[in-house]
């Protein structure tokens, strides 16, 4: 199976989507490396340059340049401007973010008719807002810490508190508070991303545990990860280390299968086609939703004993969006009724 991995995008995240797709390049069969640049313009990148210096210094626009149409993307290429298209079997959406996770990659894929291992646009929507993602899993009989949607930074709450972008998938612009004067300056860092700002308690002695996992004929899922923190998993803990080499796994064998029970509420079908982390609170007994992450750094890879093996099963069970016929009968009903 032949990958092509989607990267880059016009996201605050688009620099951690770069290191993603460099970390995971020997770890799956790529034969296609696709760039989008922050001006959504496609580039085909040959494996020898990826690298985080040939984006920074903006050399990947001497690279082919590429269009999106019908089942897949193409480029021309010699004197004659023969198109070719980019062989792969299957897409993954690597974008993290703003393009990637809130539909717009899923979308024109499913569109134009290209296989991809991605959430789809439902999925985007329920996840790239936290907001969304609440209301989600309250419906769906899991358990969320309560929240507040705040408009300016005069609102006064029982500190501490911890305030977030709501549409940003990672711990930017992300601020554990205090007191009033930190509220209205973390309030402002936030605004810096996001017109949507949610505020939470801050809860002493919570745990964080993240589970990723994906249903691909059968029930797929990583080890726990039992999160090391300070008092949030902040921006550079959760990404400045993409290879994960030492993680805490929870070994607790009665505890894992509680969360991948919570995990598959989450996931059933809103998430097909997609491998997924949860990241997720506990504390006395009960685990809460934190977060879901549709599209994970390095797709959470240092997670599972056999990454490989299970992109590979996600990508054999992918569910193609079923046609829909168009036959004209109502049309020509009406015609025939008018006498046409």
């Amino acid at each position: 199976m032949k990958y092509g991995i989607i990267f880059g995008g016009s996201s605050f995240e688009h620099e951690i989507s770069i290191v993603s797709a460099i970390t995971i390049k020997d770890k799956l069969d790529i034969s296609a490396f696709i760039f989008v640049d922050k001006n959504r313009d496609f580039y085909l990148i040959d494996k020898e340059n990826m690298k985080s210096k040939y984006f920074a210094r903006g050399e990947y626009k001497n690279a082919k340049k590429l269009e999106i149409k019908k089942r897949g993307f193409f480029y021309k290429e010699g004197l004659l401007k023969k198109e070719k298209k980019v062989p792969f079997d299957i897409a993954i959406n690597l974008i993290h973010g703003r393009d990637g996770e809130d539909g717009k990659i899923s979308g024109m894929l499913e569109f134009f008719e290209i296989l991809a291992i991605t959430p789809d646009t439902q999925a985007c929507t329920v996840s790239y807002n936290k907001v969304l993602t609440k209301a989600y899993a309250k419906e769906i009989g899991v358990n969320v810490i309560e929240y507040e949607v705040i408009t300016k930074p005069k609102t006064k709450f029982n500190f501490p508190v911890i305030v977030k972008p709501a549409r940003l998938g990672s711990s930017i612009g992300v601020s554990v508070v205090k007191n009033q004067e930190e509220f209205e300056y973390a309030f402002d860092v936030a605004k810096e991303f996001d017109d949507l700002i949610i505020v939470e308690p801050f809860i002493e002695g919570i745990e964080e545990y993240n589970l990723a996992g994906c249903r691909a004929g059968e029930w797929i899922f990583s080890k726990l990860e039992h999160v090391e923190k300070k008092e949030f998993l902040d921006f550079e803990k959760k990404y400045m280390d993409f290879s994960r080499k030492e993680i805490k796994i929870n070994e607790d064998k009665t505890l894992k299968p509680k969360f991948e029970e919570v995990f598959k509420k989450i996931y059933n079908n809103t998430f097909k086609n997609a491998l997924i982390r949860c990241d997720f609170f506990y504390k006395d007994g009960i685990i809460y939703l934190n977060e879901i992450n549709p599209i994970p750094g390095s797709l959470a890879n240092y997670l599972f004993d056999d990454f490989k093996s299970v992109i590979e099963k996600l990508a054999l069970s992918l569910e193609k969006e079923k046609p829909i016929e168009i036959t004209y009968e109502y049309i020509n009903k009406i015609q025939m009724a008018k006498g046409k």
